[in-house]
This record gives structure tokens, sequence and C-alpha cells, in this order.
């Protein structure tokens, strides 16, 4: 706890010579279960700190036209896609009504500010089915550890965070299934089932280990996203996918989603798989549903006509 304080704490160092003002972005972060979304808003509020330092402005002293001004600059001249927008405005939304709630101001510059609108489809690279064949042979062959890891975030759609907190005892038998508690977004606990290929995969990795984090470093440290994102893009620049530098941990798990509603299994079903909260969000990935041979009018006229 007390590292996570410190984090958080930091988040506005570099423009802010105001503790106080750092103490709140702590107090706040901390009001976050999940440790991804600590560490992901964190890093979003800092960005948002060192524009402000760039142009001369405080972040409490922030108001609507400068926060339209990042936004813009986000996407215009980051190059920057919707999505990473909005959540970067998510973050920064749920911080100054943090500030407003805690009466450092009396109203948030947030407010009215027009967020990018999200597309019908995902934006997020996926892999085809050939492609993760490919890419869950070059993780076999490069280590049982990568092996593991690619299976989870391909072969079970998990997010990073929730793969990278799990411990080896977090592993279980439940009803005769090889299964993994986790925890997902917003605190929420869950039992997955694992594949046989994963799980054997997994034992060959933890090869008698009982404790200590799932997937660890050398020194025995947990590993963290900035090496899966290097793994994953090693190891498919060794497959020979074309988009390897583009991938993230998170194209696993679109590909986990897409794939899985590719082979018939229902909306419903992938939605609970994923840990969706929302059913919009599973069937963003849903490339068929555009396929007019799936019209609902032909089902319902063979229907009718039987």
């Amino acid at each position: 706890m007390t590292e996570i304080v410190t984090r958080a704490a930091s988040a506005l160092a570099p423009t802010e010579d105001s503790d106080p003002l750092s103490r709140y972005a702590a107090g706040w972060l901390l009001g976050y279960r999940s440790a991804h979304t600590r560490t992901a808003y964190a890093r979003d509020l800092r960005d948002f700190a060192g524009w402000c330092a760039a142009h001369d402005i405080t972040v409490t002293g922030a108001n609507r036209s400068h926060v339209d001004a990042y936004a813009r600059g986000l996407e215009e001249v980051d190059g920057r896609t919707p999505a990473t927008v909005a959540r970067r405005l998510s973050a920064l939304a749920s911080f100054f009504a943090y500030l407003v709630t805690e009466d450092v101001l009396t109203r948030s510059p947030l407010t009215h500010v027009k967020r990018p609108r999200l597309g019908d489809d995902s934006q997020t690279t996926g892999l085809d089915r050939d492609e993760v064949r490919a890419l869950l042979a070059a993780a076999a062959a490069d280590s049982p550890r990568a092996h593991a890891l690619i299976g989870l975030l391909a072969g079970n759609g998990l997010r990073v965070g929730e793969v990278l907190a799990a411990d080896v005892d977090d592993l279980d038998v439940e009803r005769g299934h090889r299964v993994l508690r986790i925890v997902r977004k917003g605190g929420k606990r869950a039992t997955v089932p694992l594949a046989p290929s994963v799980a054997h995969a997994i034992d060959a990795y933890l090869d008698g280990c009982t404790t200590g984090p799932l997937f660890a470093t050398r020194t025995g440290r947990r590993m963290d996203e900035p090496a899966v994102f290097r793994l994953i893009r090693r190891l498919a620049r060794a497959a020979g996918i074309t988009s390897a530098d583009k991938l993230s941990p998170h194209s696993l798990r679109h590909s986990f989603v897409t794939l899985a509603l590719d082979a018939g299994v229902s909306l419903r079903d992938v939605q609970d798989a994923a840990g969706h909260a929302d059913p919009r969000t599973t069937r963003r990935y849903d490339r068929a549903r555009h396929n007019l041979d799936r019209h609902a009018a032909y089902t319902l006229a063979a229907h009718l006509a039987g």
C-alpha cells in the first residue's frame, strides 16, 4: 500500500510544487481497487500535468479550453486513437470530480468537454486464426514462460493486468476444471476455466513451483506490462506476423473475442468470458456482424415458412 501511495503522490511531481495536491492525486487513485486502473490513470494524469507545464498552466488552473486543446493535440498532433483520447479524458474527469468533492475546486473543467465518439468497431490490431497459431508456436519455441503467458492472453482473453496480478496459488481445480481465480476490473473476483493446452503450458512453466507471482522475472519479481509488450512483439516478429510492431497485450484479448465469435460462441458467453459489463463492448469485436447472410430476416422467413 505504501508503494501505491508513493507512486500516486508522484503523479503530479513534474509540474506541481504543492504537496497537498499530490496527496489529492494519491487519494483519488486509491479509490480504485484495480492496480491496473491506478497505474493507467496515474499515467494519464501525469501526461496532462506535463502538457500543462509545457503551456505554463497549473493543473488546478486548467479550464475547458485548455482541456479541449489538450484533447485536440492528442488526436491531431500525437495521432492517438479516439479510444485513447476518450480514456485520457475519462481519467481527467474522474480526477477533477474528486477535486470538486474535496472542495479544492468549485467546478470541473471537464463538465462540458466533448469526448471522441467511438466507432462501432474496435480499432485494436487483432490477429486471425493462423496468426494466433503462429504466435503460440513461436512462444512454445521461445520458453515455457512465454508459452504459458501467451496461452492465457490469447486462449482466455484475459486483461494483462489480471494475468500479472495472479499468484501461483490462484490456480485451482473446481468441479473437474482447471481454473485460475482472478480479480476483474472494478475489483470483481472471477473464476476462469483453463483449456487443457493452456493448463499444460502453465504446469510445464511452473515445474512444481507452488508460491509467488504466477509470472515472475528471473530474479523472482512480478513481471510488468512493458516486459509483456516487448515479449509479444518479439514473438510476433519471430512468427512472421506483419503487424508485429503494432501489437499489444490487448491485441490478444481482441483476437480471443473475435475468434470466439467467429467460431460460433454466443455473444452472451463471449461477454461473460471476456468480463465485459456491457454487451455492446463485445459486439465491437464481432467482425461478422455486418455479414448480410446473417440478417435476422432470413432466419425469420425460414421459421415462418416452416
